[in-house]
């Protein structure tokens, strides 16, 4: 079993996200240091033994930092401002940016992190504040070899794993390609469920037949409350989505490869902002599909599990 006291690690970023995962490295007895922009918001993981940052470069002292804030430009202000990170000339030996950013925007900071001579580790994940609390999470990884050699212990205490997938910024790519899939995934689900709904059978029925099927996942259980309840309570916007379908199809132009199903669905998601869903979680996609079909949709208020529990 690995050591999890072995390095100092730094934390900056406690939004929903952050907060869950710092969680689970401080309970796990790492030694933590955290900085978030609102103070606040951190002081609660003092109860778990982390120790509390005024400013990010408090951090360079560490063996390994973890970053995940909102954008690339907010890695890039972490990293360079007047207190920021690399503030003092150098910074820590890793640095782990959990942050959605561009692949552009992540090679941008590998390069400032390179200059001072701290390795970038991209690390994208799978998951939610929700995932992350059941123990689920998981990330793809690239960079130098050895930096995720000596991050991946901390990795796995977060969740159930890391995939390594090479140098650069391939972990961004590869975020990209499961986001395309996670969209094509929701649309087709809200599309064959309204089909069995249409015809006679209860939502609920159906995804219970589906979840137990060689074609369940982990992800068409976490979505059956929100298809069988119309919970649209937010893990992901539908402009989000949007986002990460626009840049796969971006990537795809570049490098040749036709992607129809994701065109089509692009289009789908637009429509769904379009309709007033913008502030919704993308499983109103349901939604819209059933008026597409001619339904009034109702909630079946019928308690069913999300398979993280």
């Amino acid at each position: 079993m690995a050591n999890l006291k072995q390095h100092k690690l730094g934390w900056i970023g406690i939004g929903r996200m952050g907060y869950a995962m710092a969680e689970r490295l401080a309970k796990a007895g790492c030694d933590l240091t955290v900085y978030n922009r609102t103070r606040e918001k951190a002081e609660p993981l003092a109860k778990h033994g982390a120790k509390l940052a005024a400013k990010p470069s408090e951090l360079a002292g560490c063996d390994v930092v973890f970053i995940i804030v909102s954008t690339g430009n907010d890695v890039m202000e972490v990293l360079q401002a007047k207190d920021g990170l690399l503030a003092g000339g150098k910074g820590p030996k890793i640095v782990v940016d959990c942050t959605s950013s561009s692949i552009e925007d992540s090679a941008m900071a590998r390069a400032t992190l390179e200059k001072a001579g701290v390795k970038l580790l991209a690390a994208p994940v799978s998951g939610n504040a929700k995932v992350i609390k059941a123990g689920k999470l998981t990330f793809c990884v690239s960079g130098p070899q050895d930096a995720y050699e000596t991050a991946a212990p901390y990795l796995n205490a977060m969740g159930q794993g890391a995939s390594y997938v090479g140098e650069g910024e391939l972990s961004r790519i590869a975020k990209i390609c499961h986001n395309v899939f996670l969209a094509v995934t929701i649309q087709s689900l809200a599309e064959i469920t309204m089909l069995a709904n249409k015809v006679g059978m209860p939502r609920h029925a159906f995804l219970d037949f589906l979840n137990k099927s060689v074609m369940g996942s982990t992800f068409t259980k976490y979505k059956t409350p929100a298809l069988v309840n119309l919970d649209y309570s937010v893990t992901f916007t539908p402009h989000l989505l949007r986002k990460d379908v626009d840049l796969g199809l971006s990537a795809a132009r570049a490098h040749d490869v036709p992607m129809p199903l994701t065109s089509v669905t692009r289009d789908v998601i637009q429509t769904l902002i379009g309709n007033g869903y913008a502030d919704k979680d993308f499983a109103a996609l349901i939604s819209l599909e059933a008026r597409a079909s001619g339904i009034d949709l109702k909630p079946e208020n019928v308690p069913v599990s999300d398979g993280l529990s």
